[in-house]
């Protein structure tokens, strides 16, 4: 695709279905990456090259505070920016193939001695991170822009979010068998290639601005941005709310391992099919929740959202098997399903108010922000985990012999505490004072 035919294409009403399935391809090479990552960075250099623990732990430290302020800077960045081929696409058309020759190289490091590893990794990471914030927060900022109205975002914003779960879940359990298959390199090439494949395919079939976009002469400064962002009475309690269920989620995915080995004392590999229950549950009910969210108000489908997933885990209290965890886990994916679907269909209604009342589009901006808070839930889980465990008497040094406390403090974790935050998010969004489908 020429420049001038990227300069040209615009979209002038509805996306067609063609057009929303190749813009949600894009949640799959997102997550895929993502969740690889997360999942193996840490084993990959300190199990496998030998980088000492405490070195690749602070690492990481580096690689989220990067992450976190580069969200709110790109966001303010994108929304400032005024070309002949919008605001958006010339960031993620840029960012593309940097994005995945990173990723690809924090695999495939040259043979360096330990300090020059961790040199390297922290500068492969810094630029994987600009990368993917730039990439990943302009294809969030261009669905509010593409998809106007809550009818369009339900509707468009399925195949978005089933691409990322199958990316979700190949990220944590086909980047195993392929390492252990074709080696971290041929891992390394076969994915990267695969992410940015399916990203062209997504920039040049899916992603487009809208004809007739508001451009201003004048972008917002910098203070005034922070200013009308934090002020903005919807967007506040959306944010507390977002940052408390993705740190529920985040604590259950934590727990689920020490529950597996410790109070259904089964085998490791049984946290798949713990995991695979929620997020093969959730997948159908992306399509339940966008049906919901058509017959209601976003407002209202994500109330019942937040509330099926609080009562579904507190479940994870009572089997004493795998298959009945699994279960539970079936209740817990039906929330999750909507909890991804509405997200971001909600805080789309906020930007919209906040156009209305400033006249200047933000998506960059608010999902910048958004970004920035929900980062959070890292560190939430972190303190849960180490506090409940900690607590309950938990030495890694007893093996399978834990006292009966640990069973206790681990269904706790993930029963109680996922329940309490999921309340505490309910709450923040019941103030939420957007009760209308579109402005």
């Amino acid at each position: 695709m020429t420049l001038s035919g990227i300069r040209e294409r615009r979209l002038d009403g509805a996306p067609s279905r063609a057009r929303s399935i190749a813009f949600g391809a894009s949640g799959f090479p997102i997550q895929l990456m993502a969740q690889t990552f997360s999942a193996f960075a840490v084993y990959f250099y300190v199990a496998q090259l030998g980088v000492p623990a405490d070195a690749v732990a602070a690492a990481m430290i580096a690689h989220g505070v990067l992450n976190a302020a580069l969200n709110p800077l790109v966001g303010a960045l994108s929304d400032r920016l005024r070309s002949p081929w919008g605001r958006r696409i010339p960031w993620i058309g840029l960012g593309l193939v940097p994005l995945a020759v990173a990723f690809a190289l924090i695999w495939m490091p040259p043979a360096l001695p330990v300090p020059a590893l961790i040199a390297w990794f922290l500068v492969v990471v810094a630029v994987y991170d600009i990368a993917f914030v730039v990439v990943v927060l302009n294809i969030s900022a261009l669905f509010p822009e593409m998809f106007r109205t809550t009818e369009e975002r339900a509707r468009g914003n399925v195949p978005r979010q089933i691409f990322a779960i199958v990316g979700m879940v190949l990220g944590t359990a086909g980047a195993p068998l392929l390492y252990g298959t074709i080696g971290w390199p041929g891992m390394a090439i076969s994915l990267a290639a695969v992410c940015l494949a399916l990203l062209i395919w997504s920039f040049a079939g899916g992603m487009v601005e809208r004809r007739g976009a508001p451009v201003l002469a004048q972008p917002m400064p910098w203070l005034d941005q922070l200013r009308h962002t934090f002020a903005n009475r919807a967007f506040v309690p959306y944010v507390l709310g977002s940052l408390l269920v993705q740190s529920a989620i985040a604590v259950i995915l934590a727990a689920i391992p020490f529950y597996v080995e410790f109070s259904l004392l089964a085998d490791e590999t049984s946290g798949s099919i713990l995991l695979g229950a929620v997020f093969v549950t959730a997948i159908p009910s992306i399509v339940l929740w966008s049906a919901v969210v058509r017959r209601t108000t976003p407002r209202t489908a994500l109330l019942w959202s937040v509330a099926a997933f609080g009562v579904a885990v507190v479940g994870y209290l009572l089997p004493g098997d795998v298959l009945g965890a699994a279960l539970v886990g079936v209740g817990v994916g039906v929330g999750v399903g909507g909890l991804l679907q509405l997200l971001e269909v909600v805080l789309a209604q906020i930007i919209d108010q906040d156009a209305a009342h400033t006249g200047h589009r933000r998506e960059g901006v608010y999902f910048g922000v958004n970004g920035f808070v929900v980062r959070g839930s890292v560190v939430l889980q972190a303190v849960v985990a180490a506090g409940v465990l900690n607590a309950s008497g938990f030495d890694a040094a007893l093996g399978d012999a834990q006292p009966g406390s640990v069973d206790i403090g681990i269904r706790v974790m993930l029963g109680i505490v996922p329940f309490g935050l999921a309340a505490l998010a309910w709450l923040c969004f019941w103030l939420y004072p957007i009760r209308t489908r579109d402005l």
